[in-house]
């Protein structure tokens, strides 16, 4: 498997008029946004590691949740605490903190694609930024059904907790594809990442490191139900 590896967790692009505009007068938002630059070098460092170590291996693909923005440390969210409960695996994490749906199809597919390995497990947990913003949303179901038909057979996919109707939506599309078989689901309309009371990092958006607790639970229990050993 390659060793050279300089994906970047980072989205390129300037955070929205929203958060800067919190940012400047919110101490807890700009608390959680300067993680980003900091978790996204961590990640790298830890990628970079995996790809040079042996073991199964786990390609998560996602948004800031699944860098781990919020959390007391990059390996505190979902993914970090997922992995601990699965000793011997490596993780690529190719998330990407602001990603959208678009952002896996255009760069997260392409770089899992050039890692040089089949992966044994992948993850999938996107949608929120592109159900937030009524801007993406016109291209959001396309984007959305290209992206479950080209991700690796057996993805285990979270879907939305949101009961909106965008929401419903997204998650009906990916009901439909873990009909076909072609994807696993990580069933996060559960109480456990519906209510957030206690649970939210500090900008009231992303999660804590509790927060984060909720969904790798969910996460394990759909490994589990497909066979892999997780504590």
């Amino acid at each position: 498997m390659t060793t050279r590896f300089e994906f970047s967790n980072l989205s390129g692009r300037p955070p929205g008029q929203f958060v800067s505009l919190a940012s400047r007068f919110s101490r807890g938002v700009r608390s959680v946004q300067e993680q980003t630059v900091p978790y996204a070098d961590a990640w790298l460092r830890d990628n970079i590691a995996a790809l040079q170590a042996e073991g199964p291996l786990w390609v998560a693909l996602g948004d800031s949740m699944t860098v781990g923005i919020g959390a007391s440390t990059h390996r505190r969210g979902w993914v970090g605490q997922l992995a601990a409960r699965k000793p011997g695996w490596r993780v690529v994490n190719l998330g990407i903190s602001g990603g959208r749906v678009r952002d896996v199809l255009d760069r997260q597919l392409p770089a899992l694609e050039g890692l040089g390995a089949v992966p044994d497990l992948v993850t999938l947990l996107v949608g929120n930024n592109d159900l937030m913003n009524p801007r993406y949303r016109p291209t959001l179901p396309a984007d959305h059904v290209e992206l479950l038909e080209r991700l690796p057979a057996g993805t285990v996919v979270g879907n939305q907790p949101g009961t909106y109707a965008a929401a419903l939506a997204f998650n009906a599309q990916i009901d439909e594809a873990v009909a076909t078989g072609t994807v696993r689901l990580a069933e996060l309309r559960d109480p456990r990442t519906r209510h957030w009371k206690g649970k939210l990092a500090a900008d009231h958006f992303h999660p804590n490191d509790r927060g984060y607790a909720g969904i790798a639970d969910i996460f394990a229990e759909a490994l589990r139900a497909r066979g892999h050993d997780v504590r």
